[in-house]
């Protein structure tokens, strides 16, 4: 399980804002909020830097 889709909801971006402010298509994103796609390390510190939180927070934390 994973914050993505919370913090980007949060900071009221699309997933298709999102996937083009880090260089991924909107599926990609689409993907990760659905736990149906593991991230690279790389992707995941894109995702936590574009939605201003660490990925602590955002993969792991309860």
């Amino acid at each position: 399980m994973n914050r993505v889709a919370f913090y980007r909801k949060e900071l009221k971006l699309s997933q298709l804002e999102l996937a083009k402010s880090i260089g991924v298509s909107r599926q990609t994103i689409n993907m990760i909020e659905n736990n149906k796609y593991n991230p690279t390390l790389e992707l995941c510190i894109n995702l936590a830097h574009a939605l201003k939180t660490d990925l602590n927070a955002l993969f792991w934390e309860e």
